[in-house]
């Protein structure tokens, strides 16, 4: 079952992605080196953006239980 087809139960996953993606670009563009806050803020995104699709594979699962009891 892939994510993308999955509702995303309200919670801010596209703009946890977006945010990193546009914490990545700006480093990408960069011609100096990357600072430990930058990437630190890179992984705690990281790491709200698992635990969020965690959270939605925990609801979906749910809801398709529901929806085989019905």
């Amino acid at each position: 079952m892939r994510m993308g087809n999955l509702p995303d139960h309200g919670l801010p996953l596209v703009q946890l992605k977006e945010q990193r993606r546009d914490l990545v670009v700006a480093l990408q563009n960069r011609t100096g080196p990357v600072g430990s806050w930058e990437l630190m803020q890179i992984a705690a995104i990281q790491q709200a953006i698992s635990a969020f699709e965690d959270v939605i594979a925990d609801l979906d699962a749910e809801l398709e239980l529901e929806a085989a009891a019905a």
